[in-house]
């Protein structure tokens, strides 16, 4: 479909009336600032919108959701603007744009933070940081605050506090026919137990409310090692992690050096194994944590140590700036063979441009105790979630990094627990959304076919109601 084609198909005045119910603004093509809007995370998705809602409340938000159920228009929701596969935006359809909707309560007392859909981590980690206190999230602090959540949500503290939805108290959601509810263990708990995992499929989720931790300065950060003992990290990396105590966590990644401070300059631009680590107990406890970490072998750089939580939750930031062009696969493993450690030295050798990477996250520990029907989130018997990503700032080494990923995850996948996370995969089909969620899928569907019936809310890893 053509532009002009949309805009003839759109009834005029009803978009005249949509504009006219919004505090926020309504972008259309041709209009000032929707080629800005239209940019995503992810460069390699380039889609056009017919209308674009910048919405600034949840009025804004019921009006959108009402015009495309209306209209018949696809429907695609933007919280932070991350999503890998470009889940935020469509072609021809109307985009409801939570971007402006950034407000943060923090209840010191009561240790909970109320955050509106359209923030990013950074925004509330600031917010937080100034009581010491925190929430589970993520890796990067540009990341949506929705996204992420309604994915699961896999973070540094994930060992020690669970995943980001064992975390979540309660959220304030617009439905498909324009109804607003709030769905927490006492109310709507069907919708409440379907976003901790199912992802978009159950409507906008305006606001959330989080429990925080004590949580201000961390004990943590990079340590990297020569690829050539990639075999022998691995393996010390998984025994460690599979029996250390909850307060610790690391990720392992396959890695090629900025060439930029803080690293030193003899290793720029090399290929190694890097151990991002982050422990919450004291620094004195946290040093005695780290002694047989560095007792087997002293890393090539060892920035690991005292470090404020917001800083460490944004040290990739810079590396990793909205634009590039990515491409992601993922897997969880209930485990690691040597067979399936001796795949990834092989392919972890040859990561195809500088930002591409490996990482294996434990998701041990805390994330366990909740079993795999207590949330949509299915992979709590999982030890590891494997993202295998394809970035760089040029489209012409796309086909590339693409194939790199693709073989890896090949190669790997037959070692895995059969899904993958949702938040960290591209828009590969129903089969890869039913493997995420295994035995769970059957009541997501018919929790989805309850709140909408008609699948309007479809640009996501998507749940097909029962009929």
């Amino acid at each position: 479909m053509t532009e002009q084609q949309t805009l003839v198909s759109l009834n005029e005045t009803a978009i005249q009336e949509l504009a006219a119910r919004m505090r926020g603004t309504l972008l259309r093509p041709g209009t000032a600032g929707y080629e800005q809007a239209l940019h995503v995370y992810n460069a390699m998705i380039e889609k056009r919108p017919a209308l674009i809602a910048h919405c600034v409340d949840v009025a804004d938000v019921i009006a959108g959701v009402n015009f495309a159920r209306e209209q018949k228009l696809t429907l695609a929701v933007r919280g932070g603007g991350h999503s890998g596969p470009g889940l935020g935006t469509c072609d021809d359809g109307l985009v409801i744009d939570l971007s402006g909707m950034k407000g943060i309560r923090v209840d010191p007392s009561a240790r909970t933070v109320q955050v509106e859909g359209g923030c990013t981590w950074g925004e509330v980690d600031h917010a937080t940081h100034a009581f010491g206190l925190a929430t589970p999230n993520g890796f990067v602090s540009s990341t949506g605050v929705g996204g992420l959540t309604l994915g699961g949500g896999i973070g540094y503290l994930a060992r020690t506090m669970g995943l980001t939805i064992d975390n979540l108290l309660s959220v304030d959601m617009v439905l498909a026919d324009g109804s607003f509810v709030t769905a927490n263990a006492k109310e709507h708990t069907d919708l409440f137990w379907a976003v901790r995992g199912g992802g978009g499929n159950f409507g906008v989720v305006t606001s959330f409310l989080f429990q925080l931790h004590p949580i201000s300065t961390v004990y943590g950060g990079p340590m990297l090692w020569p690829i050539e003992q990639a075999a022998e990290l691995l393996k010390f990396w998984r025994d460690f992690i599979l029996t250390a105590p909850e307060e610790i966590n690391g990720w392992f990644g396959f890695i090629t050096v900025p060439p930029a401070p803080p690293f030193p300059e003899q290793f720029h631009l090399k290929k190694m194994c890097a151990i991002i680590w982050c422990s919450t107990a004291p620094q004195k406890q946290a040093e005695e944590l780290f002694k047989p970490i560095r007792a087997f072998g002293p890393p090539a750089v060892d920035f690991a140590g005292p470090i404020p939580w917001p800083v460490l939750q944004s040290l990739f930031d810079t590396l990793y700036p909205a634009g590039l062009q990515w491409y992601w696969k993922a897997d969880f493993f209930t485990d690691l063979d040597d067979k399936a450690i001796d795949l990834h030295v092989k392919y972890g050798a040859q990561l195809p441009t500088m930002h591409s990477t490996m990482h294996l996250y434990p998701i041990n520990g805390a994330a366990h105790r909740a079993s795999s029907g207590d949330t949509a989130f299915s992979f709590r018997d999982a030890n590891f979630a494997e993202v295998i990503v394809g970035v760089d700032p040029d489209p012409a080494n796309n086909e590339r990094m693409i194939q790199w990923a693709k073989d890896y995850w090949m190669a790997l996948h037959p070692y895995s627990a059969g899904g993958g996370y949702i938040n960290m995969m591209m828009d590969e089909g129903a089969d890869n959304v039913k493997a995420a969620y295994r035995d769970n899928y059957a009541r997501l569907a018919q929790i989805k076919a309850a709140s909408d019936p008609d699948n309007l809310f479809h640009v996501n890893q998507n749940i097909t109601p029962t009929r």
